[in-house]
């Protein structure tokens, strides 16, 4: 109640929550009304993915107005396929964080909870190291094994050697979110992205274009500012970890390996890592299917209807991640039905999301893809994409949540075996069987994606009601 007697209106208590949601401050999530606790931590959740996406559409939109543009959207786009491995431990390796810095914050004990992540960064940096040294070495030949043609390979080595060699910037990036995400401060990890993204917004039209002393470097610009922007963002997360102000006190001796610490967080993100590396080799290997059917022109436009989907996607799994929080921190405070119903209520918000993007997806698709490009030949197929892709958005939305739930609860493997099953052996075989054997060409591969992930969705949600994912140790 105001001093006046009368109760706040609906607006007013939407500006206090934003706020509350936007300062990252320590909150238990144990108690309380559920629909604001999914909101406090969604809010920042999808700031955040939204600004991760932004990274992907301010490269598309630079390069897809230089001169060799369907070499650079293509290289973009491949080098992004690619790059998905990376994320793949990235975040198998963050969603065990999450859910065991989360299992130990409900269970009070922030202590614990600061050391299993010092931990995990550990495990990743060392991993990381080696396939950043590899992928740097070999950039050519990795994207001609992806589809590129000889001369689209050689016009982008340098962007894939940088954005390769400077990969482990994104591991530390994804992974100190984690962090944040699982100890409830979503705020500091949404603030990071959007550091690191106007720092990328504001030097790619430098370094691509030049401006006073500094040179052209078209393509290569775009790996330039968008590792130096990254960079940018974890400095800002490292200072957040020391300065000692949240729950999560680190210090140095933290960083000291801890190898029954390290078991457990393997045993995590193992299954996690691989539950993202069937998703992605999936994706490369549609990606070099459209670029074997569909030519260059193809494979620019499916990469750049692949941005705009993922624009619209990655707030919604920002969305999705307040389940993660929520089932960790409340399976820790021993709540087991409050930890579904979180699950339930994030679902709810997160359909409603998927189905506003839906209509927009398909009425605008057209005039939003030539903004991203001035080809003709790119733009249709993008187009043609897109409308396809978005047939099954409100599958994809509950299909995240449900997802994120079995990780925040450290039940890795559920989702993984559902990985398997539907991008192995379902989407794949699918979208080989369409576009070569029916002769769709990248058309085929468009229409794989919405049924797999539709009946993966249904899938997951079958094993969600079973329940294991209550009794999962952490």
């Amino acid at each position: 109640m105001t001093q006046t007697g009368k109760s706040p209106s609906a607006v007013s208590r939407f500006f206090l929550l934003l706020k509350q949601s936007l300062n990252g401050e320590s909150i238990d999530f144990t108690t309380g009304s559920i629909r604001r606790a999914v909101l406090l931590l969604a809010i920042p959740m999808m700031l955040e993915m939204m600004m991760e996406s932004v990274f992907a559409l301010v490269d598309l939109y630079f390069v897809g107005h230089l001169e060799n543009s369907s070499f650079a959207v293509q290289t973009v786009g491949l080098t992004e396929s690619v790059l998905t491995i990376i994320y793949s431990i990235a975040i198998g390796m963050s969603m065990a964080a999450t859910a065991t810095v989360a299992r130990r914050v409900g269970e009070k004990d922030p202590v614990a909870a600061a050391k299993a992540g010092m931990q995990a960064i550990i495990v990743a940096i060392g991993v990381n190291i080696v396939l950043a040294v590899v992928g740097f070495i070999f950039a050519a030949d990795i994207l001609v094994a992806m589809g590129s043609s000889q001369a689209s390979a050689e016009y982008g080595t340098p962007f894939i050697q940088i954005m390769m060699g400077s990969s482990f910037i994104i591991m530390l990036l994804f992974l100190f979110n984690g962090i944040f995400r699982g100890a409830g401060n979503a705020a500091i990890a949404m603030k990071s992205l959007w550091i690191a993204n106007i720092f990328n917004i504001i030097l790619c039209p430098v370094f691509i274009n030049g401006f006073g002393p500094i040179p052209t470097f078209g393509l290569t610009g775009a790996a330039i500012a968008t590792t130096i922007g990254r960079s940018i963002g974890v400095l800002y997360q490292v200072y957040n970890l020391f300065n000692g102000k949240g729950m999560l006190k680190v210090v140095a001796s933290y960083f000291i390996p801890d190898m029954e610490q390290i078991k457990v967080l393997v045993k995590i993100a193992a299954p996690g890592v691989l539950q993202f590396v069937i998703a992605s080799c999936s994706w490369i290997f549609l990606a070099e299917l459209v670029a074997t059917t569909g030519g260059d022109e193809g494979s620019a436009g499916y990469q750049s209807a692949l941005r705009i989907m993922m624009f619209f996607m990655l707030p919604a799994w920002g969305l999705s991640g307040a389940a993660a929080t929520l089932v960790g921190q409340n399976l820790g405070a021993k709540q087991e039905e409050r930890a579904e119903r979180s699950v339930w209520v994030t679902a709810k918000f997160n359909v409603i999301y998927m189905g506003i993007i839906m209509v927009i997806t398909l009425l605008a698709a057209d005039p939003l893809m030539w903004f991203f490009t001035n080809n003709a030949d790119v733009h249709d197929i993008a187009v043609k994409a897109i409308r396809i892709l978005s047939a099954g958005y409100i599958f994809y939305g509950i299909g995240m949540v449900l997802i994120n739930a079995f990780n925040g609860a450290g039940d890795t493997k559920t989702p993984t075996w559902v990985n398997f099953f539907g991008f192995w052996l379902f989407q794949i075989p699918m979208a080989y069987l369409l576009a070569k054997q029916f002769n769709l060409g990248p058309t085929g591969v468009f229409l794989a994606i919405p049924i797999a992930e539709t009946c993966m969705s249904i899938a997951s949600f079958i094993l969600f009601r079973k329940g294991r994912w209550k009794r999962i140790a952490v």
